[in-house]
């Protein structure tokens, strides 16, 4: 049986990773619990997830030639994740990811690095992968004209588009009419529809709100899910978990309650283990967890 093909168009980081009892304030030096470093980005964390939700999965980005993107491009193929697409830069570092971890809570702050060396001719070469694809999943850690050309290419093959736009940034027009849905969280909502929301967007919609789980349109109808109760250990990567395990399913042909439900799911076990990749589930693992919630509602 053939897997469903994802493409992530996206970036690749490297976290450095701080843990402590509480976030600073403005100009506080506060000493910390400990520090790690975890293979990131939204690109890269999508990727892995889709994967493990059962995905045939080719990543689009680029790193630099230093250790960082070393390291990263061989843990990335030891996760099963296509990485014969990513560009080494020699001008330019690896992008990493500064993060604290504090009270359930996370504070990022991203240096792209080589993640804004792409280009759209860059994307162009891959025409034929995007073309192939059954979903092509986007976020904006990428130059928002590499995005544009992405899903250009992949709604003129009549290719499924997501985007996740995390970090916001303004959404051009040529790009809000080739992508399929929308996955904001709760903030990044409030930047997109601060304008006023028509009903093109409001069909494209799925808001994943943490605790409170995710909200969507179908059938013209407003629907929630509510988030599943877990023990949470570190929240970093959930929402790359939700939107990897949603392109996958929607992917696979599941309707898009199933594949919200499956994808609500895979992020609420993803934040019971440190690190935004080593707590994204298997496929098998959200299943068995889904058929045990519903056993216990009969």
């Amino acid at each position: 049986m053939r897997k469903p093909k994802v493409t992530v168009v996206g970036s690749i980081n490297m976290d450095l990773v701080v843990s402590a009892s509480r976030m600073p304030e403005k100009g506080e030096t506060l000493m910390g619990d400990d520090f790690h470093t975890y293979p990131g980005g939204k690109g890269a964390n999508q990727a892995v997830a889709a994967t493990r939700a059962g995905a045939d999965v080719t990543l689009i980005g680029a790193v630099g030639v230093d250790s960082f993107g070393q390291e990263l491009m061989t843990h990335l193929e030891k996760q099963k994740v296509n990485m014969s697409l990513v560009t080494r830069k020699k001008d330019v570092p690896t992008g990493i990811a500064t993060i604290i971890l504090a009270e359930n809570d996370n504070r990022i702050i991203v240096t792209p690095g080589a993640n804004h060396s792409l280009t759209p001719e860059d994307i162009k070469k891959q025409e034929e992968t995007i073309r192939n694809s059954d979903i092509v999943l986007f976020q904006l850690e990428t130059p928002v004209e590499v995005v544009i050309k992405a899903a250009e290419l992949a709604h003129q093959a009549g290719v499924k588009t997501i985007l996740n736009p995390a970090p916001f940034q303004p959404i051009p027009e040529e790009l809000f009419e080739t992508i399929k849905y929308f996955t904001p969280n709760e903030t990044e909502v409030k930047e997109l529809t601060s304008g006023g929301m028509d009903g093109r967007l409001q069909k494209k919609l799925i808001v994943t709100m943490g605790e409170q789980g995710v909200s969507y349109t179908q059938d013209e109808q407003s629907k929630h899910v509510a988030a599943y109760k877990v023990n949470a250990i570190d929240t970093t990567g959930a929402g790359d978990t939700f939107n990897g395990s949603l392109a996958a399913k929607l992917a696979s042909g599941s309707e898009l309650n199933e594949a919200i439900d499956f994808a609500n799911a895979s992020a609420a076990l993803s934040v019971e283990k440190a690190g935004a990749q080593n707590g994204m589930p298997e496929k098998e693992e959200v299943e068995k967890y889904l058929q045990g919630v519903r056993g216990n509602l009969k």
